[in-house]
């Protein structure tokens, strides 16, 4: 393994609060998204975290392996969810011995170095007919945007607090997203978003129910471009 990335995520997952506040309730929806487009058949989750996207798919009974650096985490998802396969690994020396009807990377190509090396990769453990599905934060989101207005940010793309708490090395906007994964080989077969976000997050934790949030997680997909949270589903050529 690459010791300073090793230590680097070893030192995010000591606090990493991916699942706190709204961002357990973007992760649910963006499982109900991305459940519209999985497949049958053995299933890889990249990156997995705290096992946010592991419960809805463990609880949706997919063949599900993981592949997780953090020591941590990989102790915990094999703690709550014996029936899965936990791999430790960085994904650049990741290197499975099936192939995968869906692969899935929620919230990963953020934080990751190379990320059309990453997908690259990735490419190469598609089953025939198999997709990548992967989410990243939006930064045309309407609460970035606002931010920038307000002067908390200088430009949309650069990193908040919460993105270097994170471990984010970039924001998205839709079209470098796509640009990843046409640049890796891949053949983009849906492009969306979801979360219309008009404030941050502790805003909405302090006054918004959870109904107002999945109001607003729908109506996000009616305005991909400036919702808070984009998706990509895409497979072989």
């Amino acid at each position: 393994m690459n010791n300073a990335e090793q230590v680097r995520l070893d030192t995010i997952a000591l606090d990493p609060k991916y699942a706190e506040g709204p961002n357990e309730y973007m992760v649910e929806y963006s499982f109900e998204v991305f459940q519209r487009h999985l497949g049958n058949g053995p299933t890889l989750e990249m990156g997995p975290a705290e096992g946010v996207m592991t419960r809805f798919l463990v609880d949706a009974g997919y063949d599900l392996t993981v592949v997780e650096a953090s020591s941590r985490f990989c102790s915990d998802l094999e703690a709550r969810h014996p029936g899965i396969r936990v791999v430790q690994s960085l994904f650049e020396t990741f290197s499975p011995a099936r192939k995968y009807t869906n692969i899935i990377l929620g919230h990963v190509l953020e934080h990751v170095e190379n990320p059309v090396a990453i997908l690259a990769q990735a490419k190469e453990w598609l089953a025939d007919g198999g997709r990548i599905l992967a989410a990243v934060p939006n930064s045309r989101s309407l609460h970035r945007q606002v931010g920038v207005l307000l002067g908390q940010l200088p430009v949309e793309s650069a990193l908040n607090d919460a993105d270097l708490q994170h471990g984010h090395r970039r924001v998205y906007d839709p079209e470098n997203f796509r640009h990843e994964f046409t640049a890796a080989g891949l053949d983009i077969r849906v492009f969306g978003g979801y979360w219309l976000k008009p404030v941050s997050n502790t805003q909405i934790q302090e006054n918004w129910s959870r109904e107002m949030i999945f109001a607003f997680m729908q109506l996000g997909e009616r305005y991909p471009d400036i919702a808070a949270e984009i998706y990509v589903i895409a497979g072989n050529h």
